[in-house]
């Protein structure tokens, strides 16, 4: 068993919060170990707390899509929630269900290294970025300990608003390319390192 499967078995039981009486499922999130990207939501809603998975109902789908229109599908990449239990009727998380489940995610970040964190949506993005707003920065990039963050919409957004769609999916095609450059410069830095054993 991995290291991140374990914590996962470890979230399954969390108790930290009132969330976890009325949930079904917890859902801890999934996909790659060693995901170059992971893509951090909101919460589970509904179909999420049924099956134990996140991102499965109508914006989970349209994920997958966008996924899609850049060669990637789940299992290339880590799908998370910044709380792992629904809150009731979809309500918003209240600050302390985000503090409570704030350790699961760090340990999840922390074990898969990634090379970009997708925040979906502004409770996502306010957890690494407090005060920021969604509709300024979406689509851009921020650097901060070692890890770049990329802000987009949150899918569902899209379902409630069709305006939104053409941004979600411009901004998505940015993806590949904050990869590829990452990917350069990680070998910049190999060749420097090799240079200097010379």
């Amino acid at each position: 068993m991995s290291l991140l499967s374990e914590l996962n078995r470890q979230i399954l039981s969390c108790q930290d919060c009132s969330l976890s009486k009325g949930r079904t499922n917890v859902v801890p999130g999934e996909g790659a170990d060693n995901a170059d990207i992971i893509f951090v939501g909101e919460a589970p809603g509904w179909h999420e707390d049924q099956q134990g998975r996140p991102f499965v109902g109508p914006a989970g789908h349209y994920l997958d899509d966008l996924l899609k229109s850049i060669n990637l599908k789940r299992s290339n990449v880590f799908i998370a929630n910044i709380i792992k239990c629904r809150p009731p009727s979809n309500r918003d998380p209240l600050p302390a269900e985000i503090q409570a489940c704030k350790k699961w995610l760090d340990q999840q970040l922390d074990l898969i290294r990634p090379k970009v964190i997708v925040t979906l949506g502004r409770y996502s993005l306010s957890r690494f970025f407090p005060g920021e707003v969604i509709s300024k920065v979406h689509g851009t990039v921020r650097t901060g300990n070692g890890t770049v963050y990329f802000a987009m919409y949150h899918p569902a957004a899209a379902l409630h608003q069709q305006s939104l769609k053409k941004i979600i999916e411009a901004d998505m095609l940015k993806l590949p390319r904050i990869l590829q450059e990452l990917g350069t410069i990680q070998e910049k830095k190999e060749e420097v390192k090799q240079l200097n054993l010379f």
